[in-house]
């Protein structure tokens, strides 16, 4: 019987090593990071998380397990904390919010490099037809003009697009289809669109807003 028991108590313990992450709730941290998910629609941790360069000047937004990656190798450091702990069996990690990288990285200011990715940042994570948002792997890249009909791979003509609408589009151009336009019409990501989403997102958290000009805008 004591082995018994002994046994369910290894077990147990071993379950609790798997990686988990409890938002401590009823805080202001809580309610902005849920509405940063509700945002984006993301498990928790995808998360976005406001990169800083070393100057505290806003460059980026990345996932909170790459913003975790960083900090652990020592490339940055947590400036803000999202209230949410992550345990593992050798330790316990606050999950950033807000993290400073610590050499400072010049950042050219052109377009960013094609990429899905981040198609769908720019995107938001939204069907341009039918304005789901959808966490990334729900998701595909539609070609505005196929690609069967001379469409090329270019920022004005890649789209976020969800598999359902992907699948009715086909390979038709939109003035085919009498039910589906256009969300929005797709723009190359520059660096005011990259700040426009962080702006869009921070405005709901405390956390990311003294890093994004909110305070002195207001005091204006």
């Amino acid at each position: 019987m004591q082995a018994g028991k002994s046994s369910g108590t290894r077990t147990k313990r071993a379950g609790n090593r798997h990686h988990t992450t409890h938002p401590v709730a009823g805080t202001a941290r809580a309610e902005a990071i849920d509405i940063r998910m509700g945002t984006f629609r993301q498990p928790a941790m995808q998360t976005p998380v406001l990169v800083l360069n070393a100057s505290y000047e806003p460059i980026n937004i990345c996932g909170a397990r790459r913003a975790l990656v960083l900090v652990l190798k020592g490339v940055a450091r947590t400036e803000e904390e999202q209230g949410a702990v992550l345990h593992s069996h050798r330790m316990n990690l606050q999950m950033p919010s807000v993290i400073r990288l610590l050499e400072y990285r010049r950042i050219p200011h052109q377009t960013r490099a094609l990429s899905r990715k981040n198609i769908l940042l720019r995107d938001r994570n939204t069907c341009q037809y039918c304005q789901k948002v959808l966490i990334a792997s729900e998701l595909t890249l539609d070609h505005v003009v196929p690609r069967c009909r001379g469409g090329l791979s270019t920022w004005e003509n890649l789209v976020a697009c969800c598999r359902d609408c992907n699948r009715r589009k086909g390979s038709l151009m939109l003035h085919e289809l009498t039910d589906m336009k256009l969300l929005r019409e797709p723009r190359p990501f520059s660096l005011h669109t990259s700040r426009h989403i962080m702006r869009m997102i921070g405005s709901a958290d405390a956390n990311w807003r003294k890093y994004l000009y909110f305070e002195s805008e207001s005091a204006a």
